[in-house]
């Protein structure tokens, strides 16, 4: 799983749950790699538009993987590609193989296997 995916999964559906996300991210690191994907700065740059930042830096630290990471999107991102290639390599190219997402509201644990998280839920949360 991308954390560019993680970036848009919530549970909200699941019964008295409001917000769901972010998920929080448990894997363990020999679980965790780093695929090469082509920069694409106009593509990362319209990205940010529909990213939580925030969120974004939390798993990539969460995952070990926040070094030269800024904590905060810089004023020029569209046009600053040292960022944009920062981005890039976090959302793209860090893949989480094996491990779990979890609910922020409620501790349910969602299984990632083979780099898919299973979002299914149990007849009782719906």
């Amino acid at each position: 799983m991308k954390l560019i995916t993680h970036n848009m999964l919530t549970s909200n559906i699941i019964k008295g749950v409001t917000k769901g996300f972010p998920l929080k991210i448990v894997a363990p690191t020999d679980k965790v790699q780093i695929v090469e994907v082509d920069f694409n700065p106009e593509f990362t740059s319209r990205m940010m538009h529909k990213l939580d930042y925030d969120a974004l830096y939390t798993a990539a630290e969460t995952l070990g993987h926040s070094e030269g990471l800024p904590k905060e999107v810089v004023p020029d991102f569209e046009t600053n590609e040292e960022f944009l290639k920062k981005v890039h390599h976090v959302l793209m190219q860090i893949e989480v193989q094996e491990g779990e997402l979890v609910c922020p509201e409620t501790g349910r644990a969602f299984p990632i296997h083979n780099g898919i998280p299973n979002m299914l839920l149990k007849e009782d949360e719906v």
